[in-house]
Order: C-alpha cells, then structure tokens, then sequence
C-alpha cells in the first residue's frame, strides 16, 4: 500500500520577501515584487522584473558562504529557501532517515556563464565556473552545503520543473524508497532568460496582468522554494508538525508546440483530471485554484479553457499570483505551491493582482481582491512548461 505523503516544512525566496513569513505578509499586504531591474546585467532596463531583494554577496554572507567559493545565484537562492524550510521542519539530514533531495532549475549557473564568457575565451581565470554551469552542479552544491543525503537528483522541464520536483519526491515516498524528501527548485534571471522571452514578443514592459483581456505578456521573475515531504510513518515517529498532504497530482506533455499552450488546454486539462482522481477528490471539492497564469495571451486563454474543462460551470476561486513574484519560471511550481498552502492554512484568497477585464472567451474571472477568512481544504496549482509539459498538484488539510 502506497504511503500518504506529508509537508512538514516550507522555505521560500523571491522578490517578496526571503522568508515564509515575508511572503506570506506581502501576499496580504497585496505587495508586489516587480520593478526595476537592479541586480541583472543588462541593457534591457526597459523590461520589469521581479529579483530576490539580496546581492550575492549578501547571500554568501548569510549563509557562511567563503569569499573564494564559486558559487552561483541560483544555488545560493537554493541554499536559502532549502535551509528555511528544513529548519521549519527541524530535521537534521543525516543518515538515519532516507532523505532524499530534488531540485528544478532549467538555467543552471548560466548567470555566470554569461559573465565570464570573454575570460573564458581569453584566459583560465574562471574556468572553475565551468563546472558549475550545468543543473546538476547547481543542484549538487546546494546538497553538498548540508550534506546527508541519500539520494539528489535534477529536475529540468521548463516551468513545470520544481512541479515535477515534487511530484518525483512524492512517488519515491510513497514506493517506501525515501522517508523525506526536500523537494522544489530555484532559478535566477539571465540575460538569456530575458532576450529569449523578448524574442518570444510576450514580454511586458509595465505590470503584468494574468487573465486579462488586456494581457500584454508576463514579468520575469527568480525565486527559489522547497518543501519538506514525509511520510505518515516518519512524521508520526518524529511527532512533527504537519502543514498539509500531497493528495494527488497529474502530469501530461500534449508536445502542442516548442513554446505554445495547446488552443484547447488539453494537456492542462489532462494533468488537473489526473489530479483529481488520483486525490479521490470531484472537482467540486476543489476550493482555490493557483493558476499558471503568465499573462501571456496563449496561456492564459489556453489554461482558462482547461479549467472550463474540468470544473464546467462550477469553477473555484481562481488566480494566478504571477503578478506578486513574476514569473520564476522553473521555480514557479513550488513558489507558487508554497503560497498554495499558505492560503489554504491561513484561510484568505490572493487576488489576481492588475486584473481589470475578463477575457471573453471565459466564463469565468479571477480574484480580483484579497478575501480573508476563507474555508480552504483542497487546493490545486498548476504549473506548466514549455513543450506542453504540464503538472498539477492537489494539496489537501489533514481532516
């Protein structure tokens, strides 16, 4: 029998605020992240962004990172949010639990890359960047920092990455192959992140604004976020503080286009009727969805016909919370899956930031102002990727 599996810790970064607490007060507050562009190399100034609020060197010095370590700012995001959320879930990892650590990141150390590409060329002064471009050094640094784990992997399918993370630590839980497993992702903005989206032509210069007919694109973003998975058997051993389940999840590539949502939303609509059935839950049942929610013209049109689809003409309060962190692209899943679960358990609904009119070809509109005091017991995010990978999750209060 497959076992249940457990969140018993959440750690998260990104441009509103570097802690769960941080975040969880902007979400209230209303406050977005998104602005100029302080921290990325660029002459493109003219494109919004949402960037964790810390230089590098404030994150090596808040992690006891040495000056001389070569490092990257995805794996330092990483380190930040892992560190927050195994210390929210006070376990040691060691090895007398089977804990295992997974990671999504699609940039890798690319941000670095693009820095010391001229001296790699020219000289030997950086070469040891090299070695920590890929996602699987990324990753391995961040494991490393903490050490004792039994088992790292590298998760890289676009946005739906860190989704993936822990749909991935979810199974090897539930098979009985890990007793914990921190899973989720972190990425940081690159040069390449911001010319390839503004080749794509769906970038916004001024605040993006999910779900409206007005939409003119999106606003990247960086984050990093991991929640700490367990299973009953280890939670109830340790006597830890459970925040929510995992009760299902679904996972379909409809392998549409490179870059575009299906017309029809069929593999969205494929990943949230998996979802479903595998939580044992009706749509109706479902009291918040967190949508994917770029801002993009494709997607949002695309991810509201799947919606149509799977709830039909009763859909939940929905809202993409994009417009408070940006789009963090590989990240994104368990960002937004942590501000999932913050709702769920502090009883409010994020509004749907800048949205103003509803795209006609909907039947139904977002959130469109903070509501408090909300009964929230299952939540659904999505998450999806370029190449038409698309996961969603189902996070359900224990009853």
């Amino acid at each position: 029998m497959a076992k249940q599996v457990l969140v018993t810790g959440l750690g998260i970064v990104s441009g509103i605020g570097i802690s769960v607490q941080e975040t969880l007060t902007s979400l209230l507050a209303e406050k977005s992240g998104i602005g100029a562009i302080k921290y990325l190399r660029t002459n493109h100034k003219d494109f919004p962004c949402s960037e964790v609020p810390l230089s590098d060197g404030q994150m090596s010095k808040m992690l006891s990172v040495p000056d001389n370590m070569p490092i990257t700012r995805t794996s330092l995001m990483g380190i930040l949010a892992a560190r927050n959320s195994i210390s929210d879930a006070k376990i040691i990892p060691d090895k007398s639990l089977r804990i295992g650590f997974i990671s999504g990141t699609t940039v890798g150390g690319m941000e670095k890359s693009e820095q010391f590409y001229r001296d790699f060329l020219e000289n030997d002064t950086c070469n040891d960047y090299i070695k920590i471009h890929d996602c699987g050094a990324c990753t391995e640094v961040i494991a490393d920092y903490f050490g004792g784990f039994s088992y790292v992997s590298t998760i890289s399918t676009a946005c739906s990455s860190s989704a993936n993370a822990i749909v991935l630590g979810s199974n090897l839980i539930r098979l009985g192959l890990m007793d914990c497993v921190v899973a989720g992702g972190t990425e940081c903005l690159t040069k390449f992140h911001l010319n390839g989206f503004k080749t794509l032509m769906i970038l916004d210069k001024g605040n993006c604004r999910p779900f409206d007919a007005a939409r003119a694109g999106l606003n990247l973003g960086e984050g990093a976020a991991y929640l700490v998975l367990e299973s009953d058997e280890s939670a109830n051993a340790r006597n830890a503080d459970v925040l929510c389940k995992v009760s299902g999840y679904g996972n379909a590539c409809d392998a549409y286009h490179q870059t575009a949502s299906s017309p029809d939303g069929k593999g969205a609509t494929l990943a949230m009727q998996n979802a479903l059935v595998m939580s044992g839950l009706k749509p109706s049942d479902i009291n918040y969805i967190n949508a994917h929610g770029t801002g993009t013209i494709n997607n949002d049109e695309s991810e509201g016909t799947a919606i149509m689809n799977v709830f039909g003409n009763c859909i939940p309060p929905v809202s993409s919370t994009k417009a408070y962190t940006g789009h963090t692209t590989s990240a994104s899943g368990s960002v937004e899956a942590v501000i999932s679960i913050l709702a769920m358990n502090e009883g409010f609904l994020p509004p749907n930031l800048n949205f103003k009119n509803p795209i006609e070809k909907l039947s139904f509109a977002p959130v469109r102002e903070l509501i408090r005091n909300v009964k929230i017991d299952h939540v659904l995010s999505n998450s999806f990727g370029f190449g038409g990978n698309n996961t969603s999750i189902v996070f359900s209060k224990i009853q």
